[in-house]
């Protein structure tokens, strides 16, 4: 699914990580003047003050950073004796800057590899989690033997933990964040809670809005429809085929529950249905002219204005235009996912239960001096105590506790989460979001890990605007816009396996191909006249039957499909 771009100059970059990237297990500082170190080192100890260690992380994709000042990283330093200076994706693909890491020789201490995790384990730049474990509880009972067997490498190691998908006690999902088809709240109130489930129904009611309101409240030009697609950053162009056809999201293909198989979802007849309604929306001037030439950083900040109408993306991709928008107080201008298929009768799938990525994870690497410190560190995190400060903060400051022990905030404690440049100093969930964690309950069974999850506080919680749109349709949370999720099959999702693929094998090779062909048709396609849009899908087609060797790679998803449903049974 994810193709890179050209990499930047090499030595330049590679210097600069050397200098960014120390080693860890040193006191909390950020000078390099190695003397200045030293000095502040001996004046702790000469003041019996508790020497912390700092740990450098990396996370291969786009992210906030924390001061190192921030109150609540300050406070689990403090309890726990450690913290992570986190840095994060900018300007460059996973692949290249991991490439970059490995051609100099000098990785952070931790580091979430994304789809370059494949080339560090062959670097040889992670080291063996399992071999250490057993001191650290939290982190080897954090999946089931089961699962960790998933997540083990071909030489029978653990390289890596997963960060997302597992559940505590139960799933408590309020909101929808991954893809489908996204409108804005004003609109669903002005058109007065209409049910929306064709594609031809969705750009049928921006339409209607656009004529009505040319330009927003501001008098900015209204924009009907845009999407991502930069790079590996274009589900809206790729994903959509399985998604309409009443499938959930495997990423690389669906597969027949019956018979376990395989199935191109590109070619199917659904696939050309959506393609040909996007190039009718976009000769019908709904879609922004520069959807399909725009960088995801033009998308973002197009999304941020206000302006745009309607998008299709995976809410995880564009929560940043998302808390851009809240911080200006235009929650009117946010965005609610639709149970959109083909037709509009089969039961859509846009949402599915949390499910365990075994392809990425947090890694330490071998540049770490301090290995069972970081793997204290990670342990410390995964602590009920220590979760509650990461996602609620500090009891009686962010959050408070009723008379029966449920977590809930004040309109106070509200206003300050809603906003951006309070929270950036005083909470730490953004930092840590990368690390290992639970979703779903703490221990007590009362009280759900994320607060955007809290039964009664989301509710309590939203804009009267959000509230209202919520009331027109007899809802409680933003999730119900979405048919209830099913269970996941044993095999799902087969897009982590898929992200562990190179080119060194013919599937591999085949998905490759695959991802390029897309990026050069589809837009082209989406784009065309009507006129030319048949005559470029019959290239399209040729050209993907006769250069795709797609028995390798259905016959490899199916042979992997296979084989996780027999490890369930």
């Amino acid at each position: 699914m994810k193709k890179f771009k050209t990499f930047l100059a090499l030595i330049l970059v590679v210097t600069v990580f050397a200098a960014l990237f120390v080693g860890c297990g040193k006191k909390q500082q950020t000078s390099t003047d190695k003397d200045k170190v030293s000095d502040e080192t001996n004046d702790q100890k000469d003041n019996g003050k508790k020497e912390e260690k700092v740990f450098t992380a990396f996370h291969a994709v786009p992210g906030t950073e924390v001061p190192d000042d921030n109150r609540m990283l300050r406070k689990i330093a403090e309890k726990i004796g450690a913290w992570a200076k986190v840095t994060w994706l900018t300007g460059q693909t996973a692949d290249e800057r991991i490439g970059i890491m490995i051609a100099g020789g000098e990785y952070p201490d931790l580091i979430t590899g994304s789809t370059g995790t494949p080339s560090l384990i062959e670097a040889n730049a992670l080291i063996a989690i399992d071999e250490y474990w057993d001191n650290y509880p939290n982190i080897k009972n954090y999946l089931s033997e089961a699962d960790w067997n998933k997540v083990r490498h071909s030489d029978g190691h653990i390289y890596l933990i997963p960060q997302f998908g597992i559940i505590k006690g139960k799933e408590m999902a309020t909101e929808h964040w991954d893809e489908a088809f996204w409108i804005q709240k004003k609109v669903l109130i002005w058109a007065n809670f209409p049910q929306i489930k064709t594609i031809d129904q969705y750009f049928d009611l921006i339409e209607d809005y656009m004529k009505e309101h040319p330009t927003t409240a501001d008098g900015q030009e209204t924009v009907g429809f845009t999407m991502s697609t930069e790079d590996w950053r274009y589900f809206g162009i790729e994903n959509p085929p399985l998604f309409l056809t009443g499938y959930p999201n495997d990423g690389a293909c669906i597969i027949d529950p019956e018979t376990i198989t395989a199935i191109d979802y590109n070619t199917i007849p659904e696939a050309y249905q959506y393609y040909k309604k996007m190039n009718e929306a976009y000769n019908r001037k709904l879609v922004h002219p520069e959807t399909y030439t725009m960088s995801y950083d033009q998308y973002i900040s197009l999304l941020s204005t206000g302006r745009v109408l309607g998008t299709l993306d995976q809410f995880w991709n564009f929560n940043t235009a998302v808390e851009a928008l809240e911080a200006q107080g235009k929650f009117e201008d946010t965005y609610v996912p639709l149970p959109i298929t083909i037709d509009g009768e089969r039961v859509d799938r846009w949402h599915s239960p949390a499910a365990l990525d075994v392809s990425n994870g947090l890694s330490i690497t071998k540049s770490c001096k301090d290995i069972e410190g970081a793997l204290q560190f990670i342990n410390d995190l995964l602590d009920d105590e220590i979760a509650k400060m990461i996602y609620w903060g500090e009891e009686g400051v962010d959050y408070m506790v009723d008379e029966n022990g449920v977590f809930y905030r004040t309109e106070e404690q509200r206003s300050n989460i809603r906003n951006t440049d309070w929270v950036t100093q005083n909470m730490v969930s953004s930092a840590y979001a990368y690390f290992p964690h639970y979703e779903g309950l703490f221990d007590d069974g009362i009280n759900a890990i994320d607060p955007n999850q809290q039964p009664g506080e989301y509710y309590d919680s939203l804009e009267p605007v959000e509230k209202e749109l919520l009331d027109g349709y007899g809802y409680k949370t933003f999730l119900e816009f979405l048919s209830p999720s099913l269970p996941n099959e044993p095999w799902y999702p087969m897009w982590s396996y898929t992200n562990t693929w190179t080119t060194d094998t013919d599937y591999g090779k085949a998905r490759a191909k695959i991802t390029e062909l897309k990026h050069e048709y589809l837009p082209r396609a989406m784009m065309a006249s009507p006129e030319e849009f048949e005559d470029i899908w019959e290239e399209y087609m040729e050209v993907y039957r006769t250069e795709v060797d797609i028995d390798a790679y259905l016959d490899e998803l199916t042979a992997e499909a296979r084989r996780r449903a027999e490890l369930a049974e």
